[in-house]
């Protein structure tokens, strides 16, 4: 199953970045999508590679197979409460929103709207995200199509939705973590003599390839870590360093706060 026309509400950033994505990857063609924003000049981009634009919500999701849902938490709400009239129980619905849940969408749309949540990272703009994705009422075939999509921007799996918010922390904000790290080794390999174009240059793609060894291997870290801490080796000493300076603890605690600040976006949609 593969939607024949898609619509994103919300041009923004992450909107911008999956229909460019969808086009890129030969998902779709051009004119078969649409994206909407208030000032479609900031869609000029999109429009000059084909993709329709407009700044009518309720038209654009009048013929979409798949709409997804790209706007900020706050608006949200009142977004789905104005293309709610003209959606048909066979258009798919997906939501890329942090904090609000597959309930609160269909408390909106109706509950035989098929809806979906959707948390892809901003590696999004390169088809390099991590996607999690969660549903209660999607049809197997609805699923395969989600996934499908989001897996031409990267990876995507299906996960629980109590899950969701875990999922925002470590793929979501997860990106900031791993761009705080590259930035702080950049800063350590200036100390020890390198340039700063240089210094992010070796930071940045030796984090790539630590990823990539994992995702190509299926390896748990420590037995890569492992290969290169030879006894009395400079490696182990950084590393002990480290830990004795707080550096896993610091990077759970910060999971974990950015776990706890979830709830916030949540009460602020449960006041709209």
């Amino acid at each position: 199953m593969k939607p024949e026309k898609i619509t994103i509400i919300g041009g923004g950033n992450l909107g911008q970045a999956i229909a460019e994505g969808l086009i890129a990857s030969n998902y779709i063609n051009a004119e078969h999508l649409t994206v909407t924003r208030r000032n479609v000049k900031l869609l000029k981009k999109l429009s000059d590679l084909g993709v329709q634009v407009s700044s009518n919500n309720t038209e654009a999701v009048a013929s979409a197979d798949l709409i997804v849902l790209a706007i900020k938490p706050f608006q949200i709400k009142s977004i789905m409460e104005e293309i709610k009239p003209h959606l048909k129980s066979n258009q798919v619905v997906t939501s890329v929103v942090t904090g609000v849940s597959l309930n609160d969408m269909s408390e909106v749309l109706g509950k035989d709207q098929p809806v979906f949540r959707s948390m892809p990272n901003t590696a999004i703009a390169i088809r390099e995200s991590m996607t999690c994705i969660a549903t209660d009422n999607g049809t197997e075939e609805q699923k395969e199509m989600i996934v499908d999509l989001f897996s031409k921007l990267g990876e995507a799996i299906i996960i629980d939705e109590s899950l969701m918010a875990a999922a925002t922390v470590l793929g979501a904000c997860g990106i900031a973590y791993a761009m705080r790290f590259i930035r702080a080794a950049s800063q350590g390999g200036i100390e020890i003599g390198f340039g700063a174009q240089v210094s992010q240059l070796i930071a940045a793609q030796t984090v790539k390839g630590a990823a990539s060894l994992l995702m190509e291997t299926g390896n748990h870290p420590e037995h890569e870590i492992d290969k290169v801490t030879t006894p009395k080796g400079c490696t182990i000493a950084g590393l002990n360093e480290m830990e004795h300076q707080g550096f896993s603890s610091s990077l759970i605690k910060g999971v974990k706060t950015s776990f706890k600040a979830i709830d916030v976006i949540k009460d602020d949609f449960d006041r709209k």
